[in-house]
């Protein structure tokens, strides 16, 4: 598997048709997921739903941003509180018990839903399964917007890239990438290089 190693502007102009920018190929990875989940949860003091997404997002996008991909490659739905990752919400819900999907992969294991909005972690994340890189854009998200409010942390994910969907909509990549400064030529690196990466796996 191909492996974006240093991004942005490291690569760009590779050939003419990367300065031509198409619909940018991100793969949801259940394994990052679970576990940035696992992670953000066992180093907030307030566990809620709300507040482990938005962290989350906003350590997507940075790690976008700096080498080329998102963490978890979740679908981020524009909802009234701002960016939900549909497939990690999905995850909460199976522990939950309100989802029609039964929890056959064991997530129940790794964490619990108490008050219907807070997780619980009975584990903490598995180190071997987020890179050095994935950790500090974590731990920086954790370290800007832990400690804000409901209201606050609210406001901030209320960005361009959301701003731009219709609610309840998917958010798409290409405009999260801008709002994390990317340019369109990034961008279509970011896109060629996933592309190769997808064909090579």
């Amino acid at each position: 598997m191909v492996k974006l190693m240093l991004f942005p502007k490291k690569y760009i102009s590779l050939h003419p048709k990367s300065r031509t920018m198409g619909v940018m190929n991100v793969q949801f990875d259940k394994v990052k997921a679970l576990n940035a989940l696992l992670y953000v949860a066992c180093r907030v003091q307030r566990k809620d739903f709300h507040k482990i997404f938005k962290i989350i997002y906003f350590a997507d996008r940075q790690h976008l941003a700096e080498w080329g991909k998102p963490i978890t490659g979740d679908t981020y739905i524009a909802m009234d509180a701002g960016p939900v990752p549909s497939k990690m919400y999905d995850m909460l819900k199976i522990v939950r018990g309100d989802s029609y999907l039964p929890d056959t992969e064991g997530l129940g294991a790794f964490f619990k839903v108490e008050n219907w909005m807070y997780v619980q972690p009975l584990v903490d994340a598995d180190m071997n399964k987020l890179s050095k890189n994935e950790r500090n854009a974590l731990d920086d998200s954790i370290a800007k917007y832990a400690g804000l409010s409901y209201d606050e942390i609210k406001e901030k994910s209320h960005d361009i890239a959301w701003r731009s969907t219709a609610r309840d909509f998917s958010i798409k990549w290409e405009d999260i990438a801008r709002e994390a400064g990317l340019d369109s030529e990034e961008m279509a690196c970011i896109k060629e290089f996933s592309d190769l990466e997808t064909g090579l796996s």
